[in-house]
């Protein structure tokens, strides 16, 4: 945690018990996420003598890069027994817990996604070509071959390649090494890709070897 986190005890005695179970919970909290920024958390009574409920309330503040804020709150007033302390700190934590781990999901699926899509802007040139066996060879723009097979080539376009033709390519680890998935022929070397300004394909100067 990059700042240490931030406990305020009001109207409730601050024992060792209870600050050994919110050191092990925060502890937790940083296993499901090693990156929080900051964790306030506010123990407190709130009534004497409720007619329901517990008279304790948790709430719990965290922040997450690079924006995120989640707060989680126990305050039992419902219930027809009075919860105790540590069972209100635990309820908040589990929240915070729960909304932590749901972070966390999101965060990965779109690291994933924005992979994805960093591989399918992998370019390269069409540098070998075997039309009757179906397959290629593309040389990337910092000299890496790597094969294709013609399914790969999309909207049926293997046909249409021909050497020296750009492509966008996404790369996975197939049975005997590396390879060329999901190609996108984007224009011949020195040529713009259709009417648009984008940036020209420079092949590079040794992609015939």
């Amino acid at each position: 945690m990059k700042i240490p986190p931030e406990i305020t005890y009001r109207n409730v005695e601050k024992t060792n018990a209870i600050a050994a179970l919110v050191n092990e919970k925060i502890a937790k909290l940083e296993h499901v996420c090693n990156y929080i920024n900051s964790c306030h958390i506010a123990i407190e009574k709130t009534h004497d003598r409720p007619r329901s409920g517990s008279p304790y309330r948790v709430r719990i503040d965290i922040t997450v890069p690079p924006g995120h804020e989640i707060v989680a709150e126990s305050n039992p007033g419902e219930s027809n027994q009075y919860d105790p302390l540590d069972a209100v700190i635990r309820d908040a934590f589990n929240a915070a817990r729960q909304q932590l781990i749901k972070l966390n999901q999101r965060q990965h699926e779109s690291d994933r996604s924005q992979s994805h899509e960093q591989a399918q802007e992998t370019t390269a040139l069409v540098t070998k070509l075997f039309r009757d066996q179906g397959y290629g060879f593309l040389k990337t723009l910092d000299g890496q071959e790597i094969y294709f097979h013609r399914n790969s080539v999309l909207h049926d376009g293997f046909e249409r390649l021909e050497i020296g033709t750009g492509v966008h390519f996404a790369l996975e680890q197939g049975e005997e090494g590396p390879q060329a998935s999901t190609v996108k022929i984007v224009d011949k070397p020195g040529v713009r890709a259709g009417k648009s300004d984008q940036t020209l394909i420079e092949p590079p100067l040794d992609w015939r070897k």
